[in-house]
């Protein structure tokens, strides 16, 4: 008897629609279980209705950024502050993931296949994060959080180019700069194990950074334009300020910079 394979991105609509939180975790997992056994198909053509706003629980509420409680992380209190941040960061970005195979049709295979990878991971760091939150007595939800995040993916829903320049090459490479500064404050704080999980995340996010870079040449080369001007462009159309540096060299170059752009980003600027 011939099995069935799973037709990868009508199942990650799936996953990317689950309210329940456990649910969307779960359908992931399978997906990637699924994949490695090449159990699965993917379909670039079909065109999906990917809504604007993912499946996600009714918690936490989202408020403007400047209502997020402030995490001073010499205070137990505020150590969950951060980590229920940074776990709502992983959540979104579990979500990009899936946005971008459902949404974005007529990529190759590996594109899909890239990005089903990069949701695994984020799904993983995810539950780190919120196991260890609630070993400090927190949980998921019980804070408010922002949704800077998402509402950029929202801008970039018409354009993979955009999506690829604005979000993963912008928003979560900024991740790379800040993340080793965070694990030295929480070791210093006593909380080791936080800072193990962001060590873990930091070698993850620059592969998915890297993916990012890769699939952006690629569609640079695809539309016959230059990657670096193209970047500067999006910036410009979308409103989006260019990265400012401090910049962690060696993580942004390891994800797939090039020295020639950092050194250009971190080029004083001058206004007209």
């Amino acid at each position: 008897m011939i099995k069935m394979k799973i037709e990868l991105r009508a199942a990650v609509w799936g996953a990317l629609m689950a309210a329940d939180v456990d649910d969307k975790l779960a359908r992931i997992a399978a997906l990637h279980r699924a994949e490695a056994a090449d159990e699965v198909d993917v379909d670039p053509a079909c065109i999906l209705l990917v809504a604007a706003t993912p499946g996600r629980p009714l918690k936490p509420v989202l408020v403007h950024p400047a209502r997020v409680p402030k995490r001073r992380l010499g205070t137990p209190a505020g150590r969950v502050a951060l980590l229920h941040a940074l776990a709502h960061i992983e959540f979104n970005a579990v979500n990009l993931a899936l946005d971008i195979i459902a949404r974005f049709a007529g990529l190759p295979r590996e594109f899909y296949l890239d990005w089903l990878q990069v949701a695994a991971e984020e799904a993983l760091h995810f539950k780190l994060l919120r196991q260890h939150l609630g070993e400090l007595g927190g949980a998921y939800g019980e804070l408010p959080a922002h949704d800077g995040l998402w509402e950029a993916a929202a801008k970039t829903r018409e354009d993979v180019l955009a999506r690829l320049g604005l979000v993963p090459r912008i928003l979560e490479a900024r991740g790379l700069d800040v993340t080793p500064g965070l694990q030295q404050r929480l070791a210093s704080a006593g909380d080791h194990a936080a800072a193990a999980i962001l060590a873990r995340v930091l070698t993850d996010e620059i592969g998915h950074v890297a993916i990012a870079n890769r699939w952006f040449d690629y569609v640079c080369a695809a539309r016959g334009v230059e990657p670096a001007a193209t970047f500067r462009h999006l910036c410009e159309e979308f409103g989006v300020r260019l990265p400012q540096p401090p910049f962690n060299h060696t993580a942004r170059l390891a994800a797939g910079f090039t020295q020639a752009e950092l050194i250009a980003l971190a080029a004083p600027r001058t206004s007209a």
